[in-house]
């Protein structure tokens, strides 16, 4: 046995060195059009709605709008919509005719870039091109190694963009959670933006907690621009906005936020964030019809406003699970609601974003695995422009987990790989390569030049997902994911600093009071 071992080894340990050596051709880096997966890859293989019941949906948005309106706008979106041609009712609520939402989605912006501090991570949203990233106000952080929740701080913010900025498949970071050690909330505003822009020079996204915290935080953006004609040049940062409290009601404060932000130059999000079952009817078709209503009212207001002002049509409804009431962001039915919200966004030409990754399991588990992986996947084949809320989300949005958003970097991979579809050419269907393998050569593929050449351009490859057999494995000394997560998030953490200029960086903290290091 001894004998047999001795014999072995050395070519065992070449087959490791083989590996070794395999691994770091895949790591080495490719040149942007070479890659198998990038942002902006066209999607809308999958399409849950047929035409006729996309054309359903509008009409029954539209009879809504007629018949319903939505209340309690602020005056001066009421003066601005009534001039453009709603009626304002006895009732105090606005009603839309059809002729003015067809005339506003004329005027409505299409095909626009949201861009990033670095040109390189612009955003391009025309038809089903897909883009991932993170969303959210997590009030939590998951600690995942003594598997309880805590409060969220700045310093998690900052790190959750440095690391998004170091993850190729996470392409925009939108603020994941809440500051809950920042006490004053303009503070906390300044404080989401400086992390956020810190963190990560990709597209980023916030909100606003009180419509006069605009002005001293557009300030800040300015000093991060380099002055306010470079800022609207390039708006990096967009406002997510929770413009509507459904069911058909505008949020008064966020409204008028909304008009400083459009006044500022600040591309918006119409975000419309019923929940199915209860504040949107359970059907899903149903919930879909009112979050289309109620964006159909946000591109009246955004236009009446300013026309063409760049604005994402965010029809965001979420899942309750009717035995219980609570959200179910995880859910089979969450990923259909997304993927039919993003045929409607296809089917008026506009811009669109929605939510889909979420889990609500507390951990990042098996059931954060499939819940993650399958809504990702339906709303990256469904073509959706803007995926949001993709990664680390878990608690059905109470908790964010940086392992996580580690571990979510891999399966977004996985899912652009499906995204991308088959390439069918005539080499991807010559039987040349067949002919030498079956006719006098080495009966395989492995060592076929056609197999080199596509190993990195026509396959992906998971950074932290364990594709050993189970020797290797044994040999590597059982490798478990979760330790695998943390390794990288601190590898990367280790050594990403702020994408600020030290100068800016150094006058933001002198002029502002920042919770993070």
């Amino acid at each position: 046995m001894t004998e047999n071992w001795q014999a072995t080894a050395p070519r065992r340990a070449a087959r490791a060195g083989g590996r070794d050596a395999k691994r770091a051709m895949r790591m080495a880096p490719l040149a942007e059009e070479l890659r198998p997966i990038r942002p902006g890859l066209p999607g809308g293989a999958y399409r849950p709605l047929t035409q006729a019941g996309m054309e359903q949906i509008h009409a029954a948005a539209l009879d809504a709008l007629e018949q319903i309106g939505l209340s309690q706008a602020p005056k001066s979106g009421v003066d601005a919509m009534v001039a453009a041609g709603a009626i304002l009712g006895d009732d105090g609520r606005l009603r839309f005719p059809r002729a003015l939402v067809e005339d506003m989605l004329a005027k409505a912006a299409r095909d626009i870039t949201l861009f990033g501090r670095d040109p390189k991570y612009d955003l391009h949203l025309s038809g089903t091109n897909v883009h991932f990233g993170t969303a959210g106000a997590a009030v939590h952080i998951v600690d995942v190694l003594t598997n309880t929740y805590r409060d969220s701080t700045a310093q998690d913010l900052y790190d959750a963009a440095r690391l998004t900025h170091n993850l190729d498949n996470v392409h925009f970071f939108q603020r994941a959670m809440v500051c809950r050690d920042v006490i004053d909330n303009l503070e906390m505003d300044l404080n989401t933006i400086m992390a956020c822009c810190s963190g990560t020079s990709k597209h980023v996204g916030t909100s606003f907690s009180d419509p006069s915290h605009v002005a001293p935080c557009m300030e800040m953006i300015h000093t991060i621009a380099g002055g306010e004609d470079a800022w609207r040049a390039r708006p990096f940062i967009s406002n997510s906005n929770c413009f509507v409290v459904p069911p058909m009601k505008f949020a008064e404060e966020s409204c008028i936020a909304m008009e400083h932000c459009i006044h500022a130059g600040m591309p918006v999000l119409l975000l419309s964030a019923g929940q199915a079952g209860a504040t949107a009817p359970a059907p899903i078709a149903l919930a879909i019809v009112q979050a289309v209503a109620e964006c159909l009212a946000g591109v009246v207001y955004v236009n009446s406003i300013k026309p063409g002002h760049p604005a994402i049509f965010g029809t965001w409804p979420f899942v309750s699970d009717l035995r219980t009431g609570a959200m179910s962001g995880g859910s089979a039915e969450q990923a259909l609601l997304t993927a039919g919200c993003a045929q409607m966004h296809q089917f008026y030409g506009l811009p669109g974003g929605a939510a889909a990754g979420i889990s609500d399991a507390k951990l990042p588990d098996m059931q954060a695995g499939w819940e993650q992986g399958i809504t990702n996947t339906m709303a990256g084949l469904s073509g959706l422009n803007m995926v949001y809320e993709s990664v680390g989300m878990h608690a059905s949005l109470l908790g964010f987990c940086l392992e996580s958003l580690v571990l979510g970097d891999d399966i977004l991979g996985q899912v652009l790989r499906t995204v991308r579809g088959i390439d069918v050419t005539p080499d991807s269907v010559s039987i040349d390569v067949m002919k030498e393998v079956c006719l006098g050569g080495p009966g395989h593929y492995l060592g076929a030049d056609q197999t080199r050449s596509l190993m990195q351009t026509e396959y992906v490859y998971p950074t932290v997902g364990n594709r050993m057999s189970p020797k290797e494995w044994i040999e590597a000394d059982r490798p478990i994911l979760l330790d695998k997560a943390i390794e990288r998030k601190n590898e990367i953490l280790s050594r990403a600093g702020s994408t600020l200029d030290p100068l800016i960086d150094a006058t933001l903290r002198q002029n502002y009071n920042i919770y993070f290091q």
